[in-house]
């Protein structure tokens, strides 16, 4: 049965701890082996942090986690 990715939310997604939740939740350790994910991949406006954060993004796209469905960085909260 294939399951609805959920949508996962992390702030600072660029820094320290943002960055070593990323890759458990992409590898089905925080929600299962069955569940896949999208994360939303939060930074503050800035041009180091958003530099950062493109390379966390080719990190998780170059680990080709099957369970991660999409990945969204942004720094707007709209």
């Amino acid at each position: 049965m294939n399951k609805t990715p959920i949508r996962v939310a992390i702030t600072g997604a660029a820094g320290q701890i943002g960055y070593s939740l990323l890759f458990r939740i992409a590898s089905g350790a925080a929600f299962g082996p069955d569940q896949p994910v999208i994360l939303h991949l939060i930074e503050i406006p800035d041009e180091k942090a958003l530099a950062a954060l493109g390379g966390v993004c080719m990190e998780l796209d170059d680990c080709a986690f099957p369970l991660l469905k999409g990945l969204v960085p942004t720094s707007n909260l709209d």
